[in-house]
């Protein structure tokens, strides 16, 4: 699973502007993804930008005074080069819906330019440029609620679909009562969700499910915690655990989860893949194991413990009694 988060996006746009002609005087979004793409390359080389359906009408957004230039002056007849530019390109269907709408608005075809950030393909007939390879399947951070792959993920609830409860609201009691009620919605899905998988108790099943009524959340199945309270979950520390046990046992192939310390637990328990939205990464078992090592390497013991390791690896088991036995020190 390809995973691409803002931060990439807009890493990726400064890579390759110098692919792109000099002369081009405004970057044209194709809505809704490619507005974010359009505004950071805008940001970033200080060009004008608007959106497709006013660029046909003529129309450009304004700039603040922080951002003005020459060429921020120009008018649409006087554009050099524009760019029409949009998140990803797979098919090609939106990018040959927006070449037929650019044609409409009368500009010369050798003064427009079409790209996309991200394609599976180097080279498409519908683009002049694609900044970056990534395969499928892929997500981004910015439509990964809204991917049909959430039909075959499992979800966590708080801090995913809500925010987190603070301290005072995770009391375990009326003020955490009022906090299932309210919870503000965070990242609220469009698809279907095939396991929620939450550290949730299950006391608390009929709140979370009239929440979840409420926002139009859809899903084949809620998991909740079933022990006794607040206090016995974090005696367990029954959290990533519990919900790594769930997803190695189901048919998801991906696990959302909040906090980056379960998500690393959840890879490497399970097995399997998991996407944090604290940090906006995908989470593997092998990179799960590497962060774990890492860890331990920052104490004496652990240090110990991977030269050990390393040892046997290198020298295999034999070997490595040997190396023992001659470096031991005599009685």
């Amino acid at each position: 699973m390809q995973y691409r988060s803002i931060a990439d996006m807009n890493a990726t746009i400064a890579r390759n502007l110098h692919r792109l002609p000099g002369d081009i005087d405004l970057v044209v979004g194709i809505p809704r993804s490619g507005m974010l793409a359009a505004n950071l390359l805008s940001l970033t080389a200080n060009i004008q930008m608007t959106d497709l359906d006013s660029f046909v009408a003529g129309k450009i957004f304004s700039s603040g005074i922080t951002k003005r230039s020459a060429a921020l002056g120009r008018s649409m007849a006087e554009m050099r080069r524009i760019l029409i530019l949009d998140d990803s390109i797979n098919g090609g269907s939106a990018m040959r819906e927006a070449r037929v709408k650019a044609a409409a608005a009368g500009i010369p075809r050798d003064r427009l330019i079409f790209a996309a950030v991200y394609g599976s393909y180097e080279r498409y007939e519908e683009t002049d440029f694609v900044f970056e390879l990534v395969q499928q399947p892929r997500l981004f951070q910015w439509n990964f609620m809204h991917h049909k792959f959430l039909g075959q993920s499992c979800v966590d609830i708080d801090g995913v679909l809500c925010l987190d409860p603070t301290n005072d609201e995770n009391d375990d009691g009326p003020a955490y009562l009022r906090f299932l009620a309210e919870a503000h919605p965070l990242y609220v899905p469009t698809r279907k969700i095939a396991s929620l998988v939450t550290s949730r108790l299950e006391k608390y099943r009929s709140e979370t499910e009239a929440w979840l009524a409420k926002r139009g959340i859809e899903y084949d199945e809620l998991v909740m915690l079933d022990l006794p309270s607040k206090e016995e979950r974090q005696r367990l520390t029954a959290h990533g655990r519990f919900k790594a046990e769930v997803y190695r046992r189901s048919n998801a192939v991906l696990f959302i989860e909040s906090e980056h310390g379960q998500a690393v637990n959840i890879a490497k328990v399970s097995g399997k893949p998991v996407l944090c939205v604290e940090t906006h990464e995908i989470i593997t078992p092998a990179s799960a194991l590497v962060r774990e090592r890492l860890n331990q390497a920052k104490t004496a013991e652990g240090r110990h413990a991977l030269l050990k390791a390393a040892a046997r690896a290198m020298l295999g088991e034999r070997g490595y009694n040997a190396l023992k036995s001659k470096v031991r020190k005599p009685a």
